[in-house]
């Protein structure tokens, strides 16, 4: 992709418009919502991701049947899902339906009514999906994990919320949601597909222009740290499941490559990783072995999970805090240095061959930089790191500084 296959610009009302110029005859565009989980009131836990759920069962002009048929008559696809801090609103479909497309997602934004009845069956399908996560430890220790690390702050509360909250919420509760946030200074609207950049900009100015609500969001605040803590909960499993983890720092921070570098090293999706290899493939310890990092808008979380037996646990965590230790104290060599770049490049250009990626990674650049990174850029970040920022990364998930969450 060059620079002429990149398109960016504002709207009169302040939203940010991203179009990639692509030769595939299947298209996206989509709003990428700078809201979520962190931006729900007290007493309104799971408001974010309900009104992800809601937005698409009635507007002034259209019942929920007429919104689902829109596009899957022509063969696309409405999609959503929220996060702690951002909600995506997207649909794919041929490339000549693109005003359709973007039609529909202007009128959900600006028209959603969120009826009673809807609302009703949609709120048992939530609550379905909160009951759920009881039959997979695996993915509610992260939540159970998050919500004892950020303990105290509006991140600190599951995505998607409690039943209690859930049985509250209004319609009109949703629609303040998106009378505060869905608007244009908060939004970009992101399109991928065959067509001109100007062809793009002037839908986007047709179907949202004439949104001019200003954003009303309580100030976030960054959450207090949190004393350490090791934790193990009994839910009678056949198998634990733990999350070793700490605080770092920010999406904005320079430090940001070399931590994703040392993620990637520690318990990326290579088989090859260094945690993988030393638990699951030298010693069978545990069949899943992965880390991840979250870098939220002004903290970050760096987290390892493994399932294993109840008595592969601890030797586990040791192998864990041993591994951070020697990529803290010591340099990694040139050569396995170069190696781990090598990789990781690799493999975001491998990620970077979807279409759906790329535009959805494009929106997010310009919703919180102003500007669409290029994997070149985010290659030369990449190859610019040294090992001495690796060790500092590493000093920073010791485990005199670091969590861990048992399931078992």
């Amino acid at each position: 992709m060059t620079s002429d296959d990149i398109f960016s610009c504002t709207l009169s009302n302040g939203l940010r418009v991203v179009h990639l110029a692509s030769d595939s005859e299947v298209a996206y565009c989509g709003l990428a919502v700078d809201a979520g989980s962190r931006d729900e009131a007290p007493g309104k836990f799971g408001l974010a991701h309900f009104v992800e759920h809601t937005i698409f069962k009635g507007t002034r002009r259209r019942k929920a049947w007429h919104i689902i048929n829109r596009m899957e008559r022509v063969g696309g696809e409405l999609n959503a899902y929220t996060t702690k801090e951002e909600t995506m609103v997207y649909s794919v479909f041929p490339r000549e339906h693109f005003s359709r497309a973007a039609e529909l997602i202007a009128d959900l934004v600006a028209n959603s009514r969120f009826p009673d009845a809807e609302l009703a069956k949609e709120r048992e399908v939530v609550l379905d999906e909160v009951n759920s996560y009881l039959d997979a430890p695996s993915e509610a220790v992260y939540d159970d994990f998050e919500d004892l690390i950020w303990n105290g702050s509006a991140l600190g509360h599951n995505i998607l919320g409690c039943e209690a909250d859930l049985q509250g919420i209004t319609g009109a509760d949703c629609r303040e949601y998106l009378d505060c946030l869905y608007v244009p200074e908060n939004m970009v609207f992101f399109a991928l597909g065959n067509m001109r950049h100007e062809y793009a900009a002037r839908t986007a100015e047709r179907y949202f222009g004439s949104l001019c609500q200003p954003l009303r969001r309580n100030a976030r605040i960054a959450p207090a740290p949190v004393t350490p803590f090791g934790i193990s909960r009994s839910i009678e499993s056949h198998q634990s499941h733990t999350i070793y983890g700490a605080p770092v720092f920010s999406l904005f921070d320079k430090r940001r490559h070399a931590m994703s570098l040392l993620n990637n090293i520690l318990g990326g999706p290579g088989m090859n990783s260094l945690l993988n290899v030393a638990i699951r493939e030298r010693r069978g310890y545990a069949y899943t072995v992965e880390s991840s990092l979250s870098l939220l808008s002004d903290c970050g979380l760096f987290t390892v999970y493994f399932g294993s037996d109840a008595h592969h646990v601890a030797p586990s965590l040791r192998i864990i805090a041993d591994t951070i230790d020697r990529l803290a104290s010591s340099p990694l060599s040139d050569r396995a240095l170069d190696a781990a770049k090598k990789q990781f490049v690799g493999q975001l250009l491998v990620a970077s061959d979807s279409r759906e990626s790329q535009i959805i990674a494009a929106a997010k650049s310009m919703m919180y930089f102003n500007r669409i990174g290029s994997k070149e850029e985010t290659a030369a970040h990449i190859n610019a790191v040294t090992a001495d920022e690796i060790m500092s990364a590493a000093q920073l998930l010791l485990a005199d500084s670091a969590s861990t969450l048992t399931l078992q």
